[in-house]
Parts: C-alpha cells; structure tokens; sequence
C-alpha cells in the first residue's frame, strides 16, 4: 500500500506493520497474532519517529492493520491504546473485537513479556 511517498509493509517474522519513506522506517506497529479463541491480530505498540509525526503514518498504519486482518479472515484486538482509540473513530473499517478475545489478547501478553 502507498500513501504519498509512504509504503507500508508487514513484517510478519518480526511482528511488524512498518510504514516507509525513502527506504527509512519512520513509523510501525508492533503486534502479535493471536489463534484461539479466534485468529486474530493484536496491536500492542504504534510508534512513529519524532521528525514525522503529524503526518497521518499512525492512521494509515492501524487502517492497514485491519485491511491485513480483512484479507486474512482474522479479527482485530487492539492493545495498544492507539489503535483502540482510533477504532472507536472508525467503526465502519474496523470491526470491534469481543471481551472474550480482548481478554485472551492480554493473557498471551502477561505470558509472553519478552515480546514487547
């Protein structure tokens, strides 16, 4: 996906969505995929590099996220409190994720620490 002169990529190996410009990460969001008791992916961090906030990286980077998530077939349950706000401002493209799974989300999180 390109927006202006920002390309964003998965990374999936690494638990990456990074957006690129001029072959420079200037923004990402960590996550984790999540299997039971859906597939799902969960956003724990979105990071954007100082010289280049204010320029939308973290919007189009959570859009993204769940665009992946659409391919996939998988639901979407956001952590970081970033992608969990700007859910609330995008219902129509972000479908919003049950307590149930939210739940599980942060359970694998306090069993895996090392991750984030």
């Amino acid at each position: 996906m390109a927006m202006g002169d920002i390309e964003i990529r998965d990374d999936r190996a690494a638990g990456r969505l990074e957006a690129v410009a001029d072959g420079e990460v200037v923004g990402r969001i960590e996550y984790f995929v999540l299997d039971a008791p859906e597939r799902a992916l969960v956003p724990v961090h979105t990071v954007v590099e100082p010289a280049h906030e204010g320029k939308g990286i973290a919007g189009s980077l959570a859009r993204e996220l769940y665009a992946v998530a659409a391919r996939e077939d998988s639901a979407v349950a956001p952590l970081c409190p970033y992608v969990a706000a700007w859910t609330e401002r995008h219902a129509d493209d972000a479908p919003a994720a049950g307590p149930e799974l939210i739940r599980a989300a942060k359970e694998w999180l306090t069993a895996h620490p090392e991750r984030f």
